[in-house]
C-alpha cells in the first residue's frame, strides 16, 4: 500500500472514527473509548509504516505482522482492516451481530482477513508476538512484528514474563506498544492498581523505549513509528509508550474511562458525529 500524506492520514481517522462510533452504537455493545484514543496510531501503522497485503494469507511471510493485545478496541481494528481492502466495508454493519465475523474481541474460526489470533483475554498477545518475531527469524525473514497493548494490561504478569524472554532473546525485529491513556474499565490506572514509571521497568527489563507524547497527533505518532523502526536489529526488543486520551475526537467522551465499554444513544452519537467529518463515505 502506497503511503499516505499526513493530511490524507488526518481524512483516514475521521472516517475511522465515524465508523467505529456507528458500529457500537448500532448494536449497543462495544468499546468505543480507546478505540477513539488509538486511531492514529492504527492509521499511521496500516496506511503508512507497516509491509502488509490486503490479500491475507495466514503465515504472513515476507509481510510486516500486526497482533492485538487489547482486543476489546476490536472495532477500530475492523474498521481499518475494511478501509485498507481486507473486506468490503458494509461488513461494518454486521458487528457485534449473532455468526458475524466481526466479534466483540476479534477470533478466529470465522475466518476474517487481517486476523491470526484470537485476543481479548488480557496478557497475552505480547507472548504471541515474540512467538512470531522469532519464527520470521528462524525463516530468514527481515519483516517485523508489532504488537498493541492496553496500559491496564501492564497489570497482567505474563506481559512482564514475556518482556524478561523478549530481551534475553534477543527478540530485536519487534515493535510493541503501550496505549498509555491513564484509563480502564474501573477507573484511572492510577487508582486501580499504579503502574509507577513503565518507561524505567522495560528499560530495567532490557528493552529499548521511546516516548510518544502526543499519540493524538498524526505527524508526531509517523515520526515515532519511523524512529521506533530505526532501533530495530540492534539486540533489543523495543518498546513505544503511546500517550494517548481516550475518547479524543469526541468532546464529551475524552478523557474519562466512563466510556471504556459504553455505546452512545441516538442523540449522543448524532451528537459525536457531527464532530467529525465524512471523509471516505460512511459504510
Amino acid at each position: 500500500m502506497e503511503k499516505q500524506s499526513i493530511d490524507q492520514l488526518k481524512q483516514i481517522c475521521s472516517q475511522v472514527r465515524r465508523d467505529c462510533l456507528r458500529m457500537v452504537h448500532a448494536v449497543q455493545s462495544g468499546h468505543p473509548g480507546a478505540a477513539l484514543g488509538l486511531t492514529e496510531y492504527f492509521v499511521g501503522l496500516y496506511f503508512n509504516e507497516m509491509k502488509h497485503d490486503n490479500k491475507f494469507n495466514m503465515d504472513g511471510k515476507g509481510e510486516d505482522l500486526f497482533f492485538l493485545s487489547n482486543g476489546h478496541v476490536s472495532a477500530l481494528w475492523y474498521s481499518v482492516l475494511a478501509r485498507c481492502g481486507y473486506f468490503n466495508t458494509e461488513e461494518l454493519g454486521t458487528f457485534r451481530k449473532l455468526n458475524s465475523r466481526l466479534q466483540g474481541h476479534p477470533a478466529t474460526h470465522e475466518g476474517l482477513p487481517g486476523i491470526r489470533i484470537a485476543s481479548g483475554s488480557l496478557g497475552q498477545g505480547l507472548s504471541v508476538a515474540i512467538g512470531a518475531a522469532q519464527t520470521k527469524k528462524l525463516n530468514n525473514d527481515d519483516k517485523l512484528v508489532y504488537v498493541m497493548m492496553g496500559d491496564g494490561e501492564q497489570q497482567e504478569g505474563q506481559v512482564w514474563e514475556a518482556a524478561m524472554y523478549a530481551s534475553h532473546h534477543k527478540v530485536d525485529n519487534l515493535i510493541a506498544a503501550i496505549d498509555y491513556n491513564g484509563q480502564q474499565i474501573d477507573g484511572p490506572t492510577s487508582k486501580v492498581m499504579d503502574l509507577l514509571n513503565l518507561r524505567s521497568k522495560y528499560e530495567a527489563f532490557g528493552w529499548e523505549v521511546i516516548d510518544i507524547k502526543e499519540g493524538n497527533d498524526m505527524a508526531s505518532v509517523v515520526e515515532g513509528m519511523a524512529k521506533a523502526k530505526s532501533l530495530t536489529g540492534k539486540g533489543k526488543p523495543v518498546m513505544i509508550l503511546l500517550y494517548t486520551e481516550m475518547g479524543y475526537g469526541v468532546d464529551f467522551m475524552v478523557g474519562t474511562h466512563k466510556w471504556h465499554g459504553v455505546a452512545p444513544n441516538d442523540e449522543q452519537l448524532a451528537n459525536a458525529l457531527g464532530q467529525l467529518e465524512e471523509t471516505l463515505g460512511d459504510y
